[in-house]
């Protein structure tokens, strides 16, 4: 070599160019030539060293007396590192930790650019596998703990009836109404409840068809009687139902914080205010424009709908969904919103003067959004070769746009789902008969354990920005 090198200044070189490596125990003599193919990797730098503190700069310790330099490395996987020293091409065991060879081969300046291409593909897809796993782990511990919570308030629920006049009376019933499944009772008990919400769902569709409307007095349309029969029967029930849950509820000032409960009451409100509304229009002739108030309030009659959530796991699920994924659900309606706005003043750019349709702003933003969600009603559509270049531009834009948080709302999706079958089996096995019992299906001891897992998890993932920063000797004590 033309320029002074280690071997000149620190004295450290022995026979035949060789230096010696000491790898937390693991030594070897290595030949300089064979370190200098690769004059970028920390022992191809090491050898160009012009001082002691250089040296230092790129080992942990150096041995003057010994003439050896010490790495605190693994000795476990530094045998790869020889192997590419060698040959030039990295390989990867299936057995290895991806993420410690990863930091491993950055330690020594090796880029994962030298991975031989047998290897390569499996050791990519592992890298990217974990974070996958990672979501569907950490979406385990929280349902697993989450069930818990649920559970342990379910079972506190059901103790409050304990010292209480009928009091193991009272909860039968309150397992029996609002948990479905509990019990050949509370099977029963849902199966009328389903019935009923259909029945008085299909009757309101039928008594829209002119053949089923009878007229009135004053010559306008009227409901069938045998209708209102059925009507009156539902909302008996429906008042029936949440009255007796009402009854036999653990807690009386929380139980309208439940939102099943909430639409329990909001529908059967619409037929009594149209109830009173009618007698008092019939009292009062002045105030007949209140008449329009009880046939909106009428029409509230299909949010009785809702209640199968009740008795439904997939639609609690979807509404939980709902409920965590407004994040998902704001983004896809920013896109959709930016989409819209560019598209319609491009289209209204193009039609203005050719189509009547698309003469206005607003009016481009109706047909971008029939477009961008790919509804496509055909009412409005361009005319010009641009402007239908445009469309179809959109079109393609709202497909993308569409798809995109899908995967995200039906990852948590199936979350929710198998959490409230989780819950629900839970609450199944959970025995009243004779008193209250300790809490079978959940281990005080595991619900501890998980809350601390969860809470090392946040302190870890704070400490850390990406899994390859982690320090090879923690992964390995």
């Amino acid at each position: 070599m033309t320029r002074r090198s280690l071997w000149d200044v620190s004295e450290a070189n022995v026979e035949d160019g060789d230096i010696r490596i000491n790898v937390g125990g693991f030594k070897r003599r290595l030949r300089s030539h064979t370190l200098l193919r690769f004059p970028e990797t920390r022992l191809g730098r090491l050898l160009l060293c012009h001082s002691r503190e250089a040296i230092l700069e790129l080992c942990d310790d150096y041995d003057d007396v010994q003439r050896e330099f010490y790495f605190d490395r693994n000795p476990e996987l530094f045998p790869y590192v020889l192997h590419f020293y060698h040959t030039g091409r990295l390989h990867v065991m299936a057995e290895l930790c991806v993420f410690s060879f990863s930091q491993e081969i950055e330690y020594w300046g090796i880029n994962e650019f030298f991975i031989d291409s047998c290897c390569s593909y499996s050791y990519h897809g592992r890298k990217v596998e974990p974070a996958q796993e990672k979501w569907e782990e950490q979406s385990d511990q929280e349902s697993t703990s989450s069930s818990f919570d649920e559970i342990l308030a379910f079972y506190n629920d059901a103790s409050k009836f304990e010292g209480q006049p009928l009091g193991s009376f009272r909860r039968r019933l309150w397992l029996a109404l609002d948990n479905p499944g509990y019990s050949v009772l509370s099977r029963v008990f849902s199966i009328l409840s389903i019935l009923v919400v259909l029945g008085s769902i299909i009757t309101m569709c039928l008594n829209s068809l002119p053949d089923f409307q009878i007229p009135n007095s004053q010559g306008n349309p009227g409901e069938d009687p045998r209708f209102e029969i059925v009507e009156h029967f539902g909302i008996a029930w429906f008042t029936f139902e949440l009255l007796a849950r009402f009854a036999v509820a653990p807690d009386f000032l929380k139980f309208f914080k439940n939102a099943l409960n909430l639409i329990d009451l909001m529908s059967i409100v619409p037929f009594y205010i149209t109830l009173v509304v009618n007698l008092v229009v019939e009292s009062t002739p002045t105030l007949a424009n209140l008449g329009r108030v009880a046939q909106v309030l009428r029409l509230m009659r299909i949010f009785r709908i809702l209640k199968l959530a009740r008795h439904s796991t997939g639609l609690r699920s979807l509404g939980a969904t709902l409920k965590y994924s407004y994040k998902e659900v704001g983004l896809l309606l920013l896109y959709l919103s930016v989409g819209i706005s560019i598209f319609s003043v491009v289209a209204y750019t193009i039609e203005k003067e050719e189509n009547e349709g698309l003469a206005t702003i607003p009016a481009c933003w109706w047909w971008a959004t029939v477009s961008m969600t790919t509804v496509g009603y055909g009412d409005v559509v361009p005319g010009t070769t641009a402007g239908k270049l445009t469309a179809s531009a959109c079109i393609l834009a709202g497909i993308l746009v569409v798809v995109l948080p899908i995967t995200l709302i039906f990852n948590k999706f199936s979350h929710f789902y198998r959490r409230q079958k989780q819950l629900e089996s839970a609450m199944r096995s959970c025995d009243f008969g004779d008193g209250m019992k300790e809490v079978p299906s959940v281990n005080l001891r595991d619900y501890y354990a998980h809350k601390v897992k969860s809470l090392m998890a946040s302190l870890t993932n704070m400490s850390r920005s990406s899994p390859s920063e982690l320090s090879l000797n923690d992964s390995l004590q």
